[in-house]
């Protein structure tokens, strides 16, 4: 084993999980600024239809966006597990509904793959790689990717 694949070894990735009906998800902890518990999110006439509305966070109007929806899953009711997790895409600011978050992890970079050719129900351009873990996989998402420049652009105008 040369020098370079020890590092890449020993290299970790930190994330934090979570889940979307029965998947695991991760994101880079570095695009994560907080994660809030559900509140009260206010409709915004003729928003995209995976946009659930905007909420006030300090002061701040952040777009908070359906991750059950964006995915095409049926939706289901908000409960004390619900989480929105604020990240940063391209300089905006962003909420994500998920349905629980899980845990932050670090796993080795060389336990990731790039993620099948078929994602079930996923759009697979979302999707950076799929980790493997011991006992389950972690479906890493590229954030960047999530939202298209259209779409950006309309969440720019809420």
């Amino acid at each position: 084993m040369d020098e370079t694949q020890k590092k890449q070894d020993a290299e970790l990735m930190q994330l934090v999980t979570f889940s979307i009906g029965e998947e695991e998800f991760g994101v880079d902890i570095l695009k994560v600024q907080e994660i809030i518990r559900m509140m009260e999110i206010t409709k915004v006439p003729r928003a995209p239809d995976f946009v659930e509305g905007v909420i006030n966070l300090r002061g701040k109007v952040i777009p908070i966006i359906d991750l059950r929806k964006r995915f095409g899953l049926s939706t289901r009711d908000h409960d004390k597990h619900t989480r929105i997790i604020v990240i940063e895409i391209n300089k905006m600011i962003v909420g994500f509904v998920v349905d629980s978050v899980s845990e932050v992890l670090r796993i080795p970079s060389n336990t990731v793959e790039p993620p099948p050719p078929v994602v079930s129900g996923l759009e697979s351009e979302y999707i950076s790689g799929v980790g493997k873990l011991e006992d389950r996989l972690l479906i890493l998402l590229d954030l960047d990717r999530l939202l298209s420049g259209e779409e950006r652009d309309v969440l720019t105008g809420i």
